[in-house]
């Protein structure tokens, strides 16, 4: 996950008239996090599919992400931007071999086969809507602050709406077709995507480059 600039830039943020509308930007982004990344895993939780545990489990460390930002424009605390990337890293990479794992389980034993969740095409949805909308206000507050942390989260929430559309992709063929594999088969699509996120974030990227 590319979680953060590694330079904080204190300075230019506390003075930015931009700052109250970050502020509020980041506070949206950790309230709708909070929100989707619930109702993520317990739809996945309700239907057994592992596309929407994947695309949850990435959504609460997308939060982690959007909180820390927040805290360095609030002036909260000092934070060590790598560490705080490298650790949100080792949380990514964790998750690879459970949906890995997850998926072929799902693949071979029929018991664990996903159910059509129609909560899950709701919100995955309404993430492929929002999440595009907060990325292009961040990278718009960003380019005026010439903040290099806000650019990376902005980058987040792009990510996010890619995940969204891919995990969408497998539900509504499960839902609609009844093909229950292309639930795991959307998840093991998600593994490039959340190993490169962990991968850059663990090299302390900003991921400035990367959109």
């Amino acid at each position: 996950m590319k979680l953060l600039n590694t330079q904080i830039q204190y300075v230019e943020q506390s003075s930015s008239p931009y700052q109250k509308q970050i502020v509020s930007l980041q506070l949206i982004t950790i309230l709708w996090m909070c929100v989707e990344a619930a109702a993520a895993i317990f739809a996945a939780s309700r239907a057994h599919s592992v596309a929407l545990l994947g695309f949850g489990a990435d959504s609460g460390i997308e939060l982690v992400s959007a909180f820390v930002v927040l805290l360095q424009f609030k002036r909260v605390a000092h934070l060590n931007e790598k560490r705080a990337a490298r650790m949100t890293g080792l949380l990514l990479f964790a998750l690879v071999p459970f949906i890995l794992g997850s998926s072929i389980l799902a693949f071979t034993n029929p018991r664990f086969r996903p159910e059509p969740s129609y909560l899950g095409i709701g919100l995955l949805i309404a993430a492929a809507i929002v999440m595009p909308w907060l990325s292009a206000q961040k990278r718009a507050l960003a380019a005026k602050t010439n903040s290099g942390s806000l650019r990376a989260d902005a980058v987040q929430s792009s990510m996010c709406a890619y995940l969204a559309w891919i995990a969408l992709a497998g539900l509504v063929l499960n839902a609609v077709f009844k093909i229950s594999w292309a639930d795991p088969a959307a998840a093991l699509l998600l593994l490039p995507i959340v190993f490169r996120e962990g991968w850059e974030a663990i090299q302390g990227n900003s991921c400035c480059d990367c959109a």
